[in-house]
């Protein structure tokens, strides 16, 4: 079994080690030695023997790893990974066994956490380092760009283009044939009926930008 370990300490973290722990259920695959976080607020929560470092630690990290990044802010979570330089590491992909996954033309980039419960239908292309977590569904023709975050019972119906770094709030819908531009936020149960610019946060049904982000 190849050794995984997970980045980020806090709740979502504790939530892929049980994704984890369900993938060894049905087949061992993995051996999990634990978790990195730069907060060390969230050691609390673990076992203190399963807490490996920062993002330092991992990169001095000497022997094969691999590492998953339970982040769901996709900026932070693009700025941390950016930071790992260790030849090392490589990003896995971890599929959930009750995930309902079509056959024709799905890929799924490096890094991905598909969670429990999501159903992805036909063609469809996830960037990396994308989070779906409980209960997502994806349809058709659909394109995710990297780092995105979606939270649970988020629906993304078909022909919908997500920019990268994209953040979807819990429960939220998002109709046919739209763009959603890189780097907004769509806030918990909104219902996206148009196209969406890049840099927002947009709330409400239908969902409307009530303010643009500078970085």
């Amino acid at each position: 079994m190849k050794k995984i370990a997970i980045f980020g300490a806090g709740g979502f973290g504790r939530e892929v080690k049980w994704l984890i722990d369900d993938i060894n259920e049905k087949k061992q695959t993995w051996d999990f030695i634990g978790y990195f976080d730069d907060d060390f607020s969230h050691v609390r929560n673990i076992d203190d023997r399963h807490f490996l470092g920062g993002t330092s630690a991992l990169n001095e990290w000497k022997e094969s790893l691999q590492i998953v990044f339970a982040i769901g802010n996709p900026l932070v979570k693009r700025k941390i990974i950016q930071q790992v330089k260790n030849p090392l590491v490589e990003f896995p992909t971890l599929v959930h066994p009750s995930v309902c996954k079509g056959k024709t033309n799905i890929t799924l980039g490096e890094g991905c956490i598909i969670c429990a419960g999501n159903i992805l239908t036909v063609d469809i292309q996830v960037g990396r380092h994308v989070i779906l977590n409980l209960a997502c569904t994806v349809g058709h023709d659909t394109i995710i760009g990297d780092y995105a975050s979606f939270m649970p019972a988020v629906n993304i119906s078909g022909e919908v283009e997500i920019g990268e770094a994209v953040y979807v709030g819990t429960g939220a819908k998002i109709i046919n044939q739209l763009n959603i531009g890189e780097e907004t936020i769509i806030g918990a149960g909104a219902v996206v009926a148009k196209s969406l610019p890049a840099k927002c946060t947009a709330v409400g049904i239908p969902a409307k930008p009530v303010k643009f982000h500078t970085y």
